[in-house]
């Protein structure tokens, strides 16, 4: 039986290392001579490498185990891009997945990149020892899920566009995952993931909009910055609309649209504007702050299965995150920690939520 439990486990780490491997040769096409920057123009801006994100979240950094307690995601973000459906700086196979999104983003944009993610997210009750379903207590739910994402910008804004595919349910192996790292840690168990969602195709359809409405940049003071974004988020999984700010200081800014916790549209990674360079090879830190306020429509992991009876709670329409956090960044590397102050998403919920967001992100 254990056994079969770490089999399972080790399957969700199989697909993240072969995500890896894929992201690997989508960064190894993007710089064969032959086919990247042939666009006049072009050639100048692909010579900078591609990033990848790693992002680990959990509530254990406050001290508790429940509600949204795990998330973790591996993000590529691709060089600069002519085009989603031509340029050959993408690998012939996400060039014809993204035929489907060639109108996404038709207005004129001085850059472009896009951004491919593989995600899951666990949440859980309060009480792990119940193998009752807990009736006034949040379903037990897992998400896993790949994400593609299309950035397009101006010098000061940007527009993304996401779509995440995925399951919820047993098929997206949070239980499997949940019991491995336990294990490995000596935690106890939650022993009620009988009672979890059950299995069903996720779909998330996002556009947000980001924008920087202040910069100052003194030679002799610090560096700082404010950055708008609002948006909107539809499908099965979660429906809301959203919107927020950012607030950074430091030493350096690096030249994108600010820090999120893993949400869709989020990561942080911008396509360059004309003429300019990644930078990091630039060295500094800053802090932040920042919140977002959504008005939630659909929320699967709180309203329950869409096409099957299921437990669900009763959610709140309209929740908030705020948060504050440091970047450190030095040459190819940056490293963020941030934490999350989550309002409460249900009726019945004890109290706020709050969990830690670390992101490690590096060049290559």
């Amino acid at each position: 039986m254990h056994s079969h439990r770490f089999v399972k486990a080790g399957l969700i780490h199989c697909i993240f290392a072969v995500s890896l491997t894929a992201f690997s040769g989508m960064a190894a096409a993007a710089y064969e001579e032959s086919s990247c920057g042939a666009e006049p123009g072009i050639r100048e801006l692909k010579k900078y490498p591609g990033v990848y994100n790693f992002y680990y979240e959990n509530d254990l950094f406050a001290g508790t185990d429940n509600n949204y307690t795990n998330g973790i995601k591996l993000s590529w973000v691709s060089t600069n891009l002519a085009d989603y459906i031509h340029d050959p700086c993408l690998p012939k196979w996400i060039r014809q997945l993204n035929r489907f999104s060639e109108r996404l983003q038709p207005g004129p944009y001085e850059s472009r990149n896009m951004v491919v993610s593989l995600g899951q997210e666990m949440y859980t009750p309060t009480d792990r020892y119940r193998r009752d379903l807990i009736v006034d207590d949040r379903p037990y739910a897992g998400w896993l899920y790949m994400g593609f994402a299309y950035n397009a910008r101006q010098e000061t804004k940007m527009d993304t566009v996401e779509i995440d595919i995925g399951m919820v349910g047993p098929a997206s192996l949070a239980h499997q995952a949940q019991d491995f790292i336990h294990d490995l840690r000596g935690i106890d168990k939650f022993e009620g993931w009988d009672n979890q969602l059950n299995n069903e195709l996720g779909v998330i359809y996002v556009r947000e909009k980001k924008e920087r409405v202040f910069s100052s940049a003194a030679m002799d003071g610090p560096k700082m910055d404010a950055i708008t974004h609002y948006g909107y988020a539809l499908g099965n999984v979660k429906t809301y609309l959203n919107g927020g700010m950012e607030f950074r200081i430091g030493t350096y800014l690096p030249n994108d649209f600010g820090t999120s916790p893993i949400r869709p549209a989020a990561d942080s990674n911008a396509p360059l504007p004309a003429n300019s360079s990644r930078r990091l090879l630039q060295s500094g830190m800053h802090a932040f702050v920042s919140f977002d306020v959504r008005a939630v429509a659909r929320n699967i992991f709180l309203d329950g299965n869409t096409f099957s009876d299921s437990h669900s709670v009763d959610k709140k329409y309209l929740v908030g995150d705020v948060a504050a956090g440091i970047a450190w960044q030095w040459p190819g590397v940056k490293v963020t920690y941030a934490q999350y102050l989550r309002s409460k998403e249900f009726d019945g919920q004890d109290k706020a939520q709050s969990y830690g967001s670390l992101t490690v992100s590096f060049e290559y």
